[in-house]
């Protein structure tokens, strides 16, 4: 049974080795400050054993017919794209953000394609592996992290350009049983509590940079993985309990201190075999597409999150019929729907990899990102506004049960009278987590960079859309050119992209 129940995802975090730090102390992953981002995964594993979510949170392995959790599944279809995207959508709602657990599952479907792509170059056995690793992964119902984006330095110079090799993670051996790795992987949410750290690299690599060329993945208690983490959660409740006060985050500055890694779990190693060095930067973007399209799902349901929370606060503060209050609902409203519609757009317009992988379209997936990346401070901004200065100014809870003070405090927060001061308090409580706590802050910049900021979408979106194609209208409406060649929808498909990575390197395709 590929379906495995949050207790069973648990007692393996409890098996692991301790090598977690925080703040310069070392812990195993009981500790407290893990645990709201652990809530954040059972939901995950609850929602895939319950009745009512099966459709979106279960699926049917293309390797071996069994049912197993979507979060672990290879996209065959377009459908596949859509409940994924249906599904992270639903499942961030109930846990007021991030579901964290999708940068695992992005990374193997990216993986799924890279690989293929080795082997049909090469002859080599990376797909193999992967597909032995991604039984393993199945069959348990691995909950995986995605070590993408190096330390990187300085940002001018290239891997090999470093005054220290190691500001990139890199390939320092390669042994007959397999490769010992070292460097750093920032910004690596879900890792201390992840089965698995799946690491790849985070640009295109040129010859010089052979070494940085390696993906693998390896179990999170691994000797040498260590994990720098800092957690981040709402302010903790004393009496006003609620869902959201059980959820959190935590980000790892994850450091390979010449860690060994077997060579079955090695996916591409530019050390060993130098021709794989190019699908470096082709593993990077292809993770990046997949994860922005996760990112189609997710950021609607933050918007909804904060424009849901907009809205209560509006009819408490008795100002829902305002004018304003409802055109900045709109916006927000409209902004999710804009980038859900994008997701599923491309979702539509996908196509098979040789793989057999389901890859979305890339020129809307990261038109769907971009938007909402821009927009993020836009729809914190409207929460802020609609809720007040209360919302981070709000009396810590115990003076609202004080013997002294709580009567008064309850009788000042009021607002409408057919509102109780207990739902007035349980609403800027939450408010005062979405926008002014540790993980609020973490939200934010999440929402802008998280796989990518607006401006690497930008970046890969007109390195893709044909602009002397689209100057041709201007041209034909000024006289320039006397014909209008008749107007085709642009598009990039996924073996379009294969093609032109092909065509990019042809040394690399079997003749």
């Amino acid at each position: 049974m590929g379906i495995k129940t949050y207790e069973d995802y648990y007692n393996r975090l409890l098996d692991m080795k301790p090598n977690v730090y925080i703040d310069g102390e070392k812990v195993d992953r009981s500790d407290p400050r893990l645990q709201p981002g652990i809530n954040v995964i059972k939901e995950s594993y609850d929602r895939a054993n319950d009745p009512e979510y099966e459709d979106l949170c279960v699926a049917t392995s293309h390797i071996t017919g069994k049912k197993i959790n979507r979060f672990t599944h290879i996209h065959q279809s377009k459908d596949d794209l859509l409940k994924k995207q249906m599904m992270t959508r639903v499942l961030c709602h109930r846990v007021g953000g991030c579901i964290q657990r999708c940068m695992g599952i992005d990374c193997m479907n990216a993986l799924s394609v890279v690989t293929y792509e080795i082997d049909e170059a090469f002859g080599t056995d990376y797909y193999k592996r992967w597909e032995k690793f991604l039984r393993y992964f199945q069959e348990n119902d691995i909950t995986g992290n995605c070590a993408q984006t190096d330390c990187k330095g300085d940002r001018l110079k290239r891997p090999h350009e470093q005054v220290d090799p190691d500001l990139y993670l890199r390939v320092v051996e390669t042994r007959k049983d397999g490769i010992i790795v070292r460097g750093a992987k920032i910004c690596n949410t879900v890792a201390p509590y992840a089965d698995e750290i799946i690491a790849i690299p985070t640009r295109f690599m040129t010859d010089k940079d052979k070494d940085y060329a390696v993906a693998f993945a390896i179990p999170g208690d691994t000797e040498g993985v260590k994990l720098l983490c800092r957690p981040a959660y709402q302010h903790k409740r004393k009496k006003l309990d609620a869902p959201a006060a059980h959820l959190g985050d935590v980000e790892s500055f994850t450091i390979f201190d010449d860690v060994f890694v077997p060579k079955e779990r090695v996916f591409m190693n530019g050390n060993e075999d130098p021709r794989v060095t190019p699908f470096a930067g082709f593993l990077a973007l292809l993770f990046a597409h997949f994860h922005r399209h996760s990112y189609t799902g997710c950021k609607p349901a933050v918007s909804e999150i904060l424009s849901s929370t907009a809205a209560l606060v509006a009819e408490y503060n008795g100002i829902e019929k305002e004018k304003h209050v409802k055109e900045k609902l709109s916006h927000v409203i409209g902004v999710a729907e804009l980038v859900f519609a994008a997701g599923e757009a491309s979702a539509y317009r996908g196509e098979k990899a040789p793989s057999g992988t389901f890859i979305p379209d890339e020129i809307l997936t990261n038109a769907g990102r971009r938007l909402a990346g821009e927009e993020i401070y836009n729809e914190y901004k409207t929460l802020a506004d609609l809720a007040g200065g209360l919302s981070v100014t709000l009396p810590l809870e115990g003076d609202f049960y004080n013997e002294e003070t709580g009567e008064l405090a309850n009788k000042y927060i009021m607002r409408n009278p057919n509102v109780s001061a207990e739902n007035v308090h349980r609403l800027f409580r939450m408010i005062e987590g979405a926008i002014g706590s540790e993980i609020a802050g973490l939200g934010q910049v999440a929402g802008l960079h998280g796989g990518g900021s607006p401006q690497m979408e930008t970046i890969t979106m007109m390195a893709r859309y044909d602009l002397e194609k689209l100057k041709s209208i201007a041209k034909y409406l000024a006289g320039i050119e006397k014909e209008l060649p008749r107007y085709t929808r642009p598009t990039v498909t996924p073996r379009a992209i294969i093609e032109r990575f092909r065509q990019m390197y042809p040394a690399l395709v079997k003749k």
